[in-house]
């Protein structure tokens, strides 16, 4: 046995991250963890990779126990992680970020950089890697970036490889690319964890799965014994049919009209419409423009032409600012860099769009941000120690709850959802869906990018496809996938990492 875990046990202060978590994992085997946010996935591997210390149970490795206390440590004996968020040096080029820390050098001080390069890219040649050492890492994509990451734990000769979230922000060629990385290091008898929200990987590259829920492990076996059902109600504790429902609404009035937008090199003569109770799904391949249709209707990108209409009004909007006066919310793809101040406590960023709703008298009146707070996290069950806990503590899923409750506090009228359920588990994507039913209830309309054709055919009432920058197709919401693609993909896009 490579690795066991008995019983770990991690408080943090009066909050209880792990209360029971227990692990084995074989050379050879790829060992899938789930399980919600806040399970207590991050921190067990956070113990394992010796980045904090657990407070009781038993962690051994090949059979001997140790207490691991740094990142260096874990190195040391074998263990490597390949985080969700890089934590590369984007200023540097991969050979240097590959050798950081344990640069070649000769006599003097001086580093052997011609050698570190020849080095890495015979390491990038044999895992036929689409990477060149001489890059800088600021200019690659994530798919690149999460690439010189698992590049690091193999040229290190690694043991044990734990991946946390690896294809979260890839494409599907992208994502089988890492498929084939991980079957990879299984064959050369590594040993695999891999942390995963997607359901629809777990075939394609598990072999034996552990599943945490509230700090425990409660189900550990192979995965071929476990359909998606049982794995999720394992998940969440309870039925997949009680996890998610939705009825469609009759639609109210227009609140969204586009005409003709374009935008130079990224949208092409969009025209669409969203009504009052009406979810309105869109799909389309990476790169289709969906992104950039949000963030130009949002007024983050100029446009070239065209007109847009909110509430029946035509809205000339040339700032973010405008936008949101217009009663447009914008919830973006990736919530930790451009929907959250990460820094600040829940209490300002629910508030953060309206401040002129707290202030009295041109102050912030403290007390009157602290009860909006409490009474958005008690509406949206955010789950947080108090409204003065810090953003970047939260789980994915409470993080994407506080942004929608800054949205719902300044009381938007037209809701752009990009990605909403990125990097969220399948229990916060129900609460995401239920929040958005309630919002279609309570007569706002819903744009909903996403990559993921399944939820849009759950969730939307309609369904607008894109392909390079045009709308290709309109679909009801009960469609299939297969009509789905082709609107999306009615020609082959090459996809390159840099």
């Amino acid at each position: 046995m490579l690795l066991e875990l008995d019983h770990i046990e991690k408080r943090y202060g009066g909050v209880t991250a792990l209360s029971d978590g227990s692990l084995t994992v074989q050379a050879g085997e790829v060992h899938l963890l789930l399980g919600e946010n806040g399970a207590g996935k991050s921190t067990l591997m956070k113990i394992i990779a010796g980045i904090v210390e657990r407070d009781a149970g038993r962690m051994l490795w090949q059979g001997r126990e140790v207490h691991l206390k740094t990142p260096a440590e874990a190195a040391a004996i074998g263990i490597s992680m390949v985080h969700q968020e890089s934590l590369l040096a984007p200023h540097l080029t991969v050979a240097e970020n590959l050798y950081l820390g344990r640069e070649e050098r000769l006599p003097f001080g001086w580093v052997r950089r011609q050698r570190m390069i020849e080095s890495a890219n015979r390491l990038i040649r044999d895992h036929q890697f689409p990477l060149r050492a001489e890059w800088r890492v600021e200019k690659l994509t994530p798919a690149g970036k999460q690439l010189v990451e698992i590049c690091r734990a193999i040229l290190h000769g690694s043991s044990l490889v734990i991946f946390d979230e690896p294809t979260s922000s890839l494409s599907s060629s992208e994502t089988a690319e890492v498929f084939r990385i991980v079957r990879t290091l299984r064959d050369r008898s590594v040993g695999v964890i891999y942390i995963t929200h997607r359901l629809d990987e777990l075939q394609s590259v598990g072999d034996r799965v552990t599943i945490l829920r509230d700090g425990k492990t409660v189900h550990s076996g192979a995965l071929a014994e476990l359909t998606t059902d049982r794995i999720i109600q394992h998940m969440v504790g309870r039925e997949l049919s009680a996890i998610y429902h939705r009825d469609p609404l009759p639609p109210g009035d227009e609140l969204l009209r586009v005409e003709g937008l374009n935008r130079k090199g990224e949208l092409h003569d969009i025209s669409l419409s969203l009504r009052a109770g009406e979810i309105v799904g869109m799909a389309g391949l990476i790169g289709a423009g969906r992104t950039e249709l949000c963030r130009a209707l949002f007024a983050v990108d100029p446009i070239d032409s065209g007109r847009v209409f909110v509430c029946g009004r035509e809205a000339r909007l040339r700032s973010p600012q405008e936008a949101v006066e217009a009663g447009i919310a914008l919830i973006t793809e990736d919530r930790q860099i451009t929907g959250l101040a990460l820094r600040l406590p829940i209490a300002h960023n629910i508030t953060l769009a309206n401040v002129r709703g707290i202030s009295r008298f041109g102050l912030l009146d403290r007390g009157a941000q602290n009860s909006a707070a409490r009474d958005f996290m008690g509406r949206l069950r955010i789950r947080a120690s108090s409204a003065r806990q810090l953003c970047g503590r939260l789980s994915g899923g409470n993080q994407q709850k506080v942004v929608i409750a800054k949205w719902l506090f300044r009381q938007a009228r037209v809701f752009l959802f990009d990605e909403p359920t990125r990097g969220i588990d399948v229990g916060a994507k129900a609460e995401v869906f239920n929040l958005m039913h309630e919002l279609a209830r309570s007569g706002a309309a819903i744009l909903m990018v996403s990559s993921e054709m399944q939820e849009l055919l759950q969730v939307a009432d309609r369904i607008l496809v894109m392909r390079e920058g045009r709308i290709t197709g309109e679909l009801p919401g009960r469609s299939t996938q297969e009509e789905i693609m082709r609107y999306a993909a009615l020609e082959t896009v090459s996809e390159e990492i840099r």
